[in-house]
């Protein structure tokens, strides 16, 4: 190995040992424990990669602002998967049950199997920032304020959005007919 390498190991190395704790916790404020999402898990993931590419990498001047940068966007790109791969079978029936009566407007827990299926078909039909805020808010228990904090996106365009997406799943369960 060159000693260019060499020295961003190095670089990098030192900075794992002195500020591994840091670390943890700027991954921990930005995203709440998980099965998925471990601090730990995630730091050993990016110090893996970079020091698996430190002889790509041109001299490292700011060891911490390159390791920050890189677990910001090994936290996005978790977040980002996350939200495209949620498995329906594990989430709660209760939920289900009060979404549908919230698009129905009504309080009866007998709702078809048929209506609960055709809902989460619908659900995951939705555009992507429809489908995100559906699931977060009224699957997950996140606030419009926490969705806001962790994506920047304006309160009042995700209740906005949410209004719009459960407005397109009643038409979409209308048309079909189902009770």
């Amino acid at each position: 190995m060159n000693s260019k390498s060499e020295n961003n190991k190095e670089k990098l190395n030192d900075f794992f040992k002195e500020e591994y704790h840091s670390l943890k916790a700027y991954v921990n404020s930005k995203l709440k424990a998980s099965i998925n999402r471990d601090a730990e898990d995630i730091i050993q993931d990016v110090a893996l990669k970079l020091f698996s590419g430190a002889d790509r990498y041109s001299p490292i001047n700011n060891v911490a602002g390159f390791v920050y940068h890189s677990i910001k966007n090994k936290i996005i790109d978790i977040m980002r998967m996350n939200r495209s791969v949620i498995n329906y079978k594990d989430q709660n029936e209760t939920k289900l049950i009060e979404f549908t009566e919230l698009i129905y407007d009504k309080s009866d827990s007998n709702y078809s199997e048929q209506l609960k299926d055709e809902l989460k078909k619908s659900i995951l039909s939705l555009k992507p920032n429809y489908r995100d805020v559906i699931i977060a808010i009224d699957f997950e228990g996140y606030t419009y304020k926490d969705i806001s904090l962790e994506t920047g996106i304006p309160l009042g365009t995700l209740m906005s959005r949410r209004h719009r997406a459960i407005s397109l799943l009643y038409k979409k369960l209308e048309t079909k007919n189902i009770n």
